[in-house]
């Protein structure tokens, strides 16, 4: 991989990284201060679900936030861009589109296509 490619990969993801950890302090906050009494159940339900699906959200980003810290470990040490099941190098246009991923998007087709046949 190109040293411009690699930059432009560290950056973006770089800057994933920091927005994710601003949202997740942000809903950390706001979910402390927010501590209301309601005199309808209906209420307090509709808060209850607002609140679980946010930390649905974030338990989804909190697992992004780690392949992400590991895309940047792999940039640092030379193997960002290498397909860890083939060897192969993944093409740019997969790495924009999934700039997290560690197999070409041969590799992950074959892997979907056997999960779906075990029924995984």
């Amino acid at each position: 991989m190109k040293k411009k490619d690699t930059e432009y990969f560290k950056k973006l993801l770089t800057e994933r990284l920091e927005n994710l950890l601003s949202e997740a302090s942000q809903t950390v906050s706001g979910m402390t201060g927010e501590i209301a009494s309601f005199p309808d159940p209906t209420d307090r339900a509709s808060l209850e679900a607002d609140r679980n699906f946010m930390l649905r959200i974030r338990d989804r980003e909190r697992k992004l936030i780690v392949k992400i810290r590991q895309a940047l470990e792999r940039i640092d040490d030379g193997t960002y861009g290498v397909c860890d099941s083939c060897g192969c190098d993944i093409s740019i246009k997969r790495l924009k589109a999934r700039p997290v991923t560690t197999q070409c998007i041969e590799c992950k087709t074959k892997e979907e296509a056997t999960e779906n046949a075990l029924g995984i």
